[in-house]
């Protein structure tokens, strides 16, 4: 039940979004007991059957996590992750801790999100495609806590790793890791350090190739990062691409980030009156504010 639980949730996310699998979520919380007990009571349930729950708790980790409900993630991968240390998975806690990882850097706590991103590590050398999510963690937190050339010198090494391309000792999480997602990764710490002129191609690059539903936020950092550059008729041509659809973002991430820059946009001393009606008018669009409390 798990791994098709898990199978359910993950073609959910990448199709519709984190709050459209919510439904789902609570309806796997609701039919699978082993969700809300004490893991450690769960220990005879036997090593694949830790391991496909460990799995689960990951992926409703995320989706919590995209849906806005930040401390219910939380709670849920320290759950997957005591789990996956129960059976010996490494590979489902190293992803777990990565997940997290993000998590922290996203809610304010950089310094924290980075002490997690470099417990992924072990005795061995991870694979390309981990050690180029451990290196893509390092440099959001890194460029949160005011680094300046470090945050570039970390994303360059991880499109070092990446270009190593897949090995048979990458975990089977790894599919996702694609030449856009890295790119997006890439201009949004860019952005991170004001760097617009090499941030905004990367971004955009990104935003508009063919991808799961979660890349929408790679849309919102691109519409971001025209604003805060004051490329006002890009980013007034962008909002009219995404307001019509505004509404049917599945991500609480995304639909946050897009507030914050339209409330920037509408305070902004100088901001064009078009763009300022636009920007009104993506507000508007937006669906209502999700809580970040447990559900």
């Amino acid at each position: 039940m798990a791994v098709r639980t898990v199978e359910r949730l993950v073609a959910l996310d990448a199709t519709s979004g984190a709050t459209s699998a919510m439904p789902a979520v609570r309806e796997a919380v609701r039919r699978i007991p082993e969700l809300s007990a004490d893991a450690r009571t769960l220990r005879p349930q036997g090593g694949d059957r830790l391991a496909a729950l460990a799995e689960l708790c990951e992926v409703i980790g995320w989706i919590l996590f995209d849906a806005g409900r930040y401390r219910a993630a939380h709670r849920m991968n320290a759950r997957a992750l005591a789990l996956a240390q129960l059976c010996g998975d490494r590979w489902t806690a190293r992803f777990v801790l990565l997940n997290d990882s993000m998590l922290k850097a996203h809610t304010g706590a950089p310094r924290t999100a980075l002490e997690t991103a470099a417990r992924v590590g072990g005795a061995r050398a991870l694979p390309a495609r981990v050690s180029t999510l451990v290196l893509i963690r390092q440099a959001h937190a890194i460029a949160l806590l005011g680094g300046d050339r470090e945050p570039t010198d970390l994303m360059a090494r991880a499109r070092n790793r990446f270009l190593d391309g897949v090995s048979r000792h990458d975990p089977p999480w790894a599919w996702w890791i694609d030449l856009n997602e890295l790119l997006g990764h890439q201009g949004w710490v860019l952005a991170r350090l004001r760097q617009w002129d090499q941030a905004i191609p990367l971004l955009h690059e990104a935003a508009t190739a063919p991808g799961p539903s979660y890349r929408n936020l790679f849309t919102a950092q691109l519409l971001s990062a025209l604003a805060r550059a004051g490329a006002w008729r890009e980013a007034q041509d962008l909002i009219a691409e995404i307001a019509p659809r505004a509404a049917r973002i599945g991500s609480v991430r995304t639909t946050q980030t897009l507030g914050r820059t339209a409330s920037h946009l509408l305070g902004k001393p100088g901001t064009p009156a078009p763009l300022r009606e636009a920007a009104a008018f993506l507000l508007e669009s937006l669906p209502a504010p999700e809580g970040s409390g447990p559900s």
